[in-house]
C-alpha cells in the first residue's frame, strides 16, 4: 500500500475514532465541569452532551447536546445516558455543614446508583468519577500518603461531606463492573484557578483577600490547579485503569505556609494569630450555637474549623506516572485565582 494513502487511511481511521467518543459529563457546569468541556472543545472533541440543573447557552452554541435534569432523576438521567459510550461523573454538592448531609446523600449516594443503573442499561463502557483527597489523605500529623493508605474512615465520616464522598465511591464500585465495564476514580485536593463562578472551592481564597481569615489553623492543605486537574480526567478516559484511584495535588504545605503565599502574591496581610486546637473547636462550636439560636447562619463552622487542624498532604506520583497528571508551578496557579476573584468578585485594584 502507497504510504500517502496508509497516512489518510489511518487519519480516517482516527477520525471516526474521534467522533466514537460519545460522551457524558454529569454536572460540566461546575468548576471542574467547565473546565473539562472547554479543554474538549478546544481539542475538536464536539460529541459532548452535558447534564446539569440549567445549561449555559454558550455550551449549547458550541455544539454541545444539553439534557437539563437531577442526578437523582432516573428518567433525566437514562435519557442523558443513551447513546453514550464515557460518562465523567462531577455532579455534587460541596458543603462543609453537617445539616446538608441528607441533600449530600442524596445526590452522592443515591444520584450515583441511578447513573450506574442506568449507564448499565444503555451500555456505557466507562465511568470517570469525580471524588475527592479527602476520602484518602487526611491524617492528624504530617503524614504524606498515597492511594495505597487504609482510607481513614473513623475521621472522614465525622464530616458529612467526605463521607458522601466515601460512600459515594463505594456505591460506584458496588454498581458499575462486569466485563467491558471501567470504573476510574478521581481525588483531586482543593481546586484552585480561574473561572470558579459559584466559589465552590476558591472561597477560602476570597476571603482571605477580604480579611475575613482570623487566625492561622495548625493544620496543613494540598490543592490543584483546576486546568491541569481537567486535563488529567481527560488522559484517565484512555489511561486510567478500572476501580484505581488517582490523587491529583500541585504541594503540601501548611496554612501558615499558604497564607504567606497569598500575602506576597496579593499584598494582603497574612493572619498573625495563632489559636490552640481545643480553643478553636470550642469558640467555633459556641458561635455556632448562639447563631443557631438566634436562628441565623453562622460566620463560622465548626467543621471547617476543625478540618483546617488536620494535615491533608499526599504524593501525586501514580497520577504522574500512569495519566501524565503535570501540576503547574503553584506561584501561578495562586496569582490566577487572585487576579480571577480580584475582578469578578471584589473589583479591579482593591486590595492591591
Amino acid at each position: 500500500m502507497c504510504l500517502c494513502v496508509k497516512k489518510k487511511c489511518m487519519a480516517k481511521s482516527k477520525a471516526i475514532a474521534k467522533t466514537e467518543k460519545r460522551i457524558l459529563i454529569t454536572g460540566g457546569t461546575g468548576f471542574l465541569g467547565t473546565h473539562i468541556v472547554r479543554q474538549f472543545l478546544d481539542a475538536g472533541e464536539s460529541n459532548l452532551k452535558v447534564m446539569a440543573s440549567r445549561v449555559p447557552e454558550w455550551m449549547k452554541d458550541a455544539g454541545i447536546k444539553a439534557v437539563e435534569g437531577s442526578v437523582t432523576d432516573r428518567e433525566a438521567v437514562a435519557k442523558a445516558c443513551k447513546n453514550v459510550s464515557a460518562i465523567f461523573h462531577l455532579a455534587g454538592k460541596v458543603s462543609r455543614d453537617n445539616d446538608d448531609a441528607a441533600e449530600m446523600n442524596k445526590i452522592h449516594l443515591e444520584g450515583t446508583r441511578v447513573l450506574c443503573e442506568a449507564a448499565d442499561e444503555a451500555d456505557v463502557s466507562t465511568l470517570i468519577l469525580a471524588s475527592s483527597s479527602g476520602t484518602i489523605a487526611v491524617t492528624e500529623d504530617e503524614q504524606v500518603v498515597d492511594e495505597t493508605y487504609p482510607q481513614p474512615i473513623d475521621i472522614l465520616t465525622r464530616w458529612a461531606y467526605y463521607a458522601s464522598k466515601y460512600y459515594q465511591e463505594r456505591a460506584a464500585i458496588e454498581n458499575f463492573g462486569g466485563e467491558g465495564r471501567r470504573l476510574v476514580i478521581m481525588n483531586p485536593s482543593l481546586l484552585l484557578g480561574p473561572d470558579d463562578e459559584r466559589l465552590s472551592s476558591t472561597k477560602p481564597v476570597l476571603d482571605f483577600l477580604g480579611k475575613k481569615v482570623p487566625y492561622s489553623p495548625g493544620g496543613g492543605l494540598n490543592f490543584v490547579d483546576v486546568r491541569d486537574a481537567a486535563a488529567a480526567f481527560i488522559s484517565a478516559l484512555d489511561k486510567g485503569r478500572h476501580q484505581e484511584r488517582y490523587l491529583l495535588g500541585a504541594e503540601n504545605m501548611t496554612f501558615e505556609q499558604f497564607f504567606g503565599r497569598l500575602a506576597r502574591l496579593s499584598g494582603v496581610s497574612a493572619p498573625m494569630l495563632k489559636v490552640p486546637k481545643k480553643f478553636a473547636m470550642a469558640g467555633s462550636s459556641l458561635i455556632s450555637s448562639f447563631y443557631k439560636n438566634w436562628g441565623k447562619p453562622s460566620p463560622v463552622m465548626p467543621n471547617e474549623v476543625e478540618q483546617a487542624e488536620y494535615f491533608w498532604y499526599f504524593d501525586s506520583a501514580k497520577a504522574i506516572d500512569e495519566l501524565g497528571f503535570s501540576p503547574r508551578d503553584p506561584q501561578e496557579t495562586l496569582q490566577d485565582t487572585i487576579t480571577y476573584l480580584r475582578r469578578n468578585f471584589l473589583g479591579e485594584g482593591v486590595f492591591s
